[in-house]
């Protein structure tokens, strides 16, 4: 029976490492891809307005380039976007070290 309760327990340390590591992927993926999709609905729109695509991205680029200026140099911003992403890796470490506890407690 032991071996079934370990067994259960990795599986859903396992699950739990799994959780994490995609919500860590998708928010620092979210994180690049977000200027990403403004250029690409910035070229959209202006195509919309009657400009050829390959005007639009000349001019869609060094807009969303400069809100991104703006971002970075908003105080704090930057730093507490990133400690966001770290916090999330943190506790998703904390909750996946949690489960050899649980672990020690069903060997004994």
């Amino acid at each position: 029976m032991k071996k079934v309760n370990v067994g259960l327990v990795r599986l859903l340390q396992f699950v739990v490492f799994v959780l994490f590591t995609f919500m860590v992927i998708a928010y620092f993926g979210a994180m690049v891809l977000l200027p990403l999709d403004a250029i690409a609905l910035l070229i959209k729109l202006l195509g919309v307005l009657g400009l050829h695509g390959f005007i639009g991205a000349l001019v869609a680029i060094p807009v969303v380039g400069y809100l991104c200026l703006i971002v970075y140099k908003t105080p704090g911003l930057c730093k507490m976007v990133i400690d966001t992403g770290v916090d999330l890796v943190k506790t998703g470490k904390a909750r996946v070290e949690g489960f050899n506890e649980i672990l020690e407690a069903v060997k004994a």
